[in-house]
């Protein structure tokens, strides 16, 4: 069984490989505070919780954008299962070509998140992935990472709105029933639903100009299938690209 652990800024998602399927998905919130023995601790419950034991774990690999909570959790794992995992970072064989400014600053997410769309879609390609921050990457015809966006996240968003004024309250992320709010919080849902929907829409025609044709577009990351319902263009749905990208990878290099 392969173990694959995608670290966010907001949380740490599982996955567990048997015979090439994805037989399990599990997320965890991230902490700078926990130790490798409370991430063990953790990882063990969860896997046992859903069935599985850690004695069936066979391999590791890890991306990750927090790299003390990356280090935590490899020694987790290592101490669980006797591995050592395999972080995805420099000198590791992905098959992307990176036709960036500084390779080197790619973010390992976003390394995953890119090989499971080349992998799974036709390209060129536009990945979305909506967590701390909302990105949005491309990828050419060929298949080579060239660049994108990053912009704040819809959480991100509202936590700087309710924390910077003094009368607008912290509210549950969803949409309302119309654009036009009628009272304060739907005012809000609508600034952040549909800001950012239109926001997307925006960037996916304006890409789309740039590479003169219009590109396949996923999206993946957890308010990603929320937003998307509000836009205009069509969009695929993949909650687990990030984990199958890091299943190819381990293939590439084991």
């Amino acid at each position: 069984m392969l173990l694959a652990i995608d670290i966010g800024n907001t949380n740490v998602t599982l996955g567990t490989f048997e015979n090439e399927i994805l037989s399990l998905t599990a997320r965890l919130s991230t902490s700078t505070d926990k130790t490798a023995n409370e991430y063990a601790v953790t990882i063990k419950n969860v896997l046992k919780l859903h069935g599985k034991d850690t004695a069936d774990i066979e391999d590791c690999i890890i991306s990750s954008v927090v790299p003390s909570v990356a280090q935590s959790i490899g020694k987790a794992v290592t101490i669980l299962c006797g591995v050592v995992p395999l972080h995805v970072g420099p000198g590791i064989k992905t098959g992307l070509n990176i036709k960036i400014d500084n390779p080197s600053q790619l973010g390992a997410d976003l390394v995953a998140g890119a090989v499971g769309a080349i992998t799974e879609y036709n390209t060129p390609c536009i990945i979305i992935d909506m967590g701390t921050a909302s990105t949005i990457f491309v990828v050419d015809g060929e298949g080579a990472f060239i660049g994108g966006v990053i912009a704040a996240g819809v959480k991100l968003t509202l936590k700087a709105l309710t924390e910077n004024t003094a009368q607008l309250p912290a509210i549950d992320i969803k949409a309302p029933k119309s654009v036009i709010g009628t009272n304060t919080a739907d005012c809000m849902r609508s600034g952040l639903i549909f800001g950012a929907s239109s926001m997307i829409d925006g960037i996916i025609d304006k890409i789309a100009y740039e590479l003169g044709e219009m590109p396949t577009v996923v999206a993946t990351g957890g308010l990603s299938k929320e937003v998307i319902k509000y836009c205009n263009h069509d969009i695929i749905y993949n909650e687990n690209l990030l984990l199958d990208g890091l299943k190819e990878i381990y293939d590439r290099n084991k």
